[in-house]
């Protein structure tokens, strides 16, 4: 019982430290009752066992691991959350996909294996002009060793300096044609947002908070060893 509450207090802790700071404020009750829980247990041994199971039982091996296609991964920081794609035409077009996963996980259903979803934006800028075509899109995965994105929104940025810029959000492509979603949707593909990729956004960003949490987990470790015993 003791374990177990440490354990959801420690994941629940890394949770709110992936999302939004005021979270973590939601959780300072939390974390007091679950402290209070564990007063009587030893701490260090409790920390080095969740370690050991998160190290000797990877969530991800063996899953459908993507590709990136076309793209070069441009920027992928081990401290950071997000992740930058770019691609590069013949013709000086540029396709740049940032990602990052969502701060809420979700309900796993028996066929699918990543407890979130990931945000990307998709950003496309011809040669020779200043304006960029920016999608926002919802990445997830649809079954077992696939994925799909969907169309949020999207914009059209002119330029930082010229008129403001033209903006259609999710009430715009709730009602939107279903044939012109689905060409927006292919528009995208052929410019290499493909299933493969999705799947590597998937994978990579849940690998990557996986790894992070087992960092942040380390580094709690090595201040408790350190720290003076009462």
């Amino acid at each position: 019982m003791i374990q177990s509450t440490l354990v959801f207090v420690l994941r629940r802790l890394r949770e709110a430290n992936f999302g939004e700071k005021r979270e973590m404020r939601k959780l300072n009750p939390l974390l007091k009752r679950g402290l209070k829980a564990i007063e009587n247990g030893d701490l260090l041994k409790i920390l080095q066992s969740e370690i050991r199971h998160e190290i000797s039982h990877p969530r991800f091996q063996g899953v459908e691991t993507g590709s990136l296609g076309d793209f070069k991964l441009d920027w992928d920081s081990p401290e950071s959350q997000d992740i930058v794609l770019k691609r590069l035409f013949d013709s000086g077009e540029k396709v740049v996909v940032s990602a990052l996963l969502q701060p809420e996980p979700i309900e796993l259903e028996d066929d699918l294996v990543f407890p979130r979803e990931a945000h990307a934006k998709v950003c496309i800028k011809k040669p020779g002009l200043s304006s960029i075509l920016q999608f926002h899109c919802r990445v997830y995965e649809s079954g077992s060793g696939s994925s799909h994105f969907d169309i949020e929104s999207a914009y059209f940025i002119r330029s930082f300096v010229s008129a403001p810029s033209s903006t259609y959000g999710d009430h715009f492509f709730s009602q939107v044609d279903p044939k012109l979603h689905s060409a927006l949707e292919q528009y995208l593909i052929s410019k290499g947002v493909s299933e493969g990729l999705t799947n590597f956004l998937l994978c990579h960003l849940n690998k990557k908070e996986q790894d992070q949490y087992v960092n942040w987990l380390r580094r709690l470790e090595s201040t408790m060893s350190h720290s003076p015993k009462p």
